[in-house]
């Protein structure tokens, strides 16, 4: 399985409208087409962090095919009043607010 994680800003107090939005979206076939397994939301202080699991390694890959799909952009602009980028002046897209993972640990069979 791979993971990625984006980090991002987020006011706590629209976790509600967040997670509508993306319930909505995991209803459909999108999470599918782009290898997505599981997807997590989480916030602490003032920070949103959207973890996503993929079968493969190559769900970057699958996001970046699907990024023209209308259900793909509605997402990205119904997110718009609620996420915004960590760092503004360095975002060109999710990737750019990606974590890298320095370490992984998983319990034996």
């Amino acid at each position: 399985m791979h993971s990625t994680l984006i980090v991002a800003r987020m006011d706590p107090g629209s976790s509600g409208d967040v997670a509508k939005i993306f319930a909505d979206f995991d209803r459909t076939e999108m999470p599918h087409r782009m290898g997505t397994r599981r997807r997590q939301l989480f916030h602490f202080r003032g920070l949103y962090f959207h973890l996503q699991d993929f079968d493969v390694d190559n769900g970057g890959e699958l996001i970046r095919e699907a990024k023209d799909d209308p259900r793909f952009i509605r997402i990205s602009n119904d997110l718009k009043p609620y996420i915004e980028a960590y760092d503004p002046a360095t975002w060109r897209s999710p990737a750019d607010a990606m974590a890298s993972r320095f370490y992984n640990w998983e319990a034996s069979a």
